[in-house]
């Protein structure tokens, strides 16, 4: 973040704890990049990367700080024939559902339920308003989120709302909700029973300009279907903040989550992982 400030920073309604710059070795001649998503379970931290690779890390959170960050394992996601398929491979989301992970892609939109050793069990049913790739803004717009819980079932929502929708949505198999905010959803999880926490991005090629937003969506709180969201806080670089391409998201202890930074596999752009804390 802001090379400037002293940690930890504390904003209106987040208190970033700690920030961490990755940078690992090869595992099993896989480069570790292109980070898209998170998910926490019993002090080890899972990462998706955009090819297809599933990584295993061993990360110590104590005193409000990220300790230490070890690379276990990474590994090509498998399904019964061998590794994907690279028209197969986008993947971005990730979150758990039990023991197993839940891995979300664009491209070829689907989301599959992978044991947390990166091979397949199982294909999961979308809304049938996420089954036709001509009804997303593009092809490249696709889901990019996935969150779980026993209440509201397996969730996700596009990058960008469909085509003819003027608000971002969030879908699970047979029911939707929408809320209104700026920028493209990359990542989301849930807060508590009822809420989202929504990573957005937003990105200005002409001016290299970056955003960052964390709003909270409570699922409970809606009318016709548009729910009730807060914005949490904007980072924006204009303001001086060194953000970089923030895409996943995973809660680690109450109130607190870990976001990470897609590098986009660039000598120019740097693999950050932040710790915060949400005020309540």
């Amino acid at each position: 973040m802001n090379s400037t400030m002293s940690l930890p920073y504390h904003l209106k309604k987040i208190t970033i704890l700690d920030s961490k710059k990755i940078k690992f070795k090869k595992k099993n001649k896989l480069k570790f990049s292109e980070v898209s998503d998170l998910a926490y379970k019993n002090s080890e931290l899972f990462a998706i990367g955009d090819k297809g690779i599933l990584y295993k890390m061993a990360i110590n959170l104590q005193n409000d700080k990220i300790n230490s960050l070890d690379l276990l394992w990474a590994k090509k996601l498998h399904d019964n024939h061998g590794t994907l398929a690279k028209k197969n491979r986008d993947s971005e989301g990730l979150t758990f559902l039990h023991d197993n992970l839940l891995i979300s892609f664009e491209k070829n939109h689907r989301i599959e339920l992978y044991t947390s050793d990166a091979q397949r069990v199982q294909s999961i049913q979308l809304h049938k308003d996420l089954s036709k790739s001509k009804n997303y803004k593009s092809s490249n717009k696709g889901l990019e989120s996935v969150a779980y819980s026993e209440d509201y079932g397996v969730l996700t929502a596009p990058e960008k709302p469909l085509k003819g929708k003027k608000y971002h949505v969030v879908y699970s198999k047979d029911n939707f909700w929408k809320f209104k905010a700026d920028g493209e959803i990359t990542a989301m999880e849930f807060m508590g029973k009822n809420k989202l926490l929504v990573l957005l991005r937003e990105f200005n090629f002409w001016t290299r300009r970056r955003v960052t937003s964390l709003v909270q969506v409570n699922l409970k709180k809606c009318k016709k279907n548009i729910c009730k969201s807060k914005l949490l806080v904007k980072l924006d670089s204009s303001d001086g903040w060194k953000i970089d391409n923030f895409e996943g998201l995973t809660k680690v202890g109450k109130n607190r989550f870990v976001m990470i930074s897609d590098n986009q596999d660039s000598f120019f752009q740097k693999t950050l992982l932040v710790l915060f804390e949400i005020k309540h």
